[in-house]
């Protein structure tokens, strides 16, 4: 590892980091915490495309969040009206969570705006350049977890 390796990690987890402020950011001043803003949207564009309600469990796969979390926020949604919760057909164990009119209309102006601002940064790109942040995206991401996972670090 070179000192030039260093430099350009901390980079990009510098500007992860400034990404992830943004989300928080927009999340507050929309009355949310981020974590919320990612429920509410998985939420919002599974009603939008028809999905029939979501499990807990793929919000947690959707979202990078556990369980408790997910938990935690649909009940206060669920208190503000802003969800139902119904037993799935097939196995009455399994909820799923729906986000109700109330709730499409309170968070519709911020998921669509922070969708929109995502895909047009995105749109910003050439197809190539879209491919290429992407892909080398991925690559660092499967990098990390397998360096993380490892559990002992190499002596420089």
């Amino acid at each position: 590892m070179t000192k030039k390796d260093r430099e350009n990690a901390y980079l990009y987890c510098k500007f992860r980091d400034e990404q992830f402020a943004l989300y928080d950011e927009y999340a507050k001043r929309n009355g949310m915490l981020l974590k919320t803003l990612l429920v509410a949207n998985v939420l919002f564009y599974d009603n939008i495309y028809d999905k029939g309600g979501v499990t807990q469990r793929d919000i947690c796969s959707r979202t990078f969040q556990s369980k408790q979390t997910v938990n935690l926020i649909i009940q206060n949604l669920l208190k503000d009206a802003y969800v139902t919760v119904t037993e799935r057909k097939e196995n009455k164990r399994e909820k799923l969570v729906q986000m109700t009119g109330a709730g499409m209309a309170h968070y519709e102006k911020a998921v669509r705006h922070i969708t929109w601002a995502e895909d047009t940064a995105m749109s910003m790109f050439t197809p190539e350049e879209q491919k290429q942040l992407i892909d080398l995206s991925r690559t660092f991401t499967k990098h990390l977890t397998e360096l993380i996972n490892q559990g002992t670090e190499a002596k420089d």
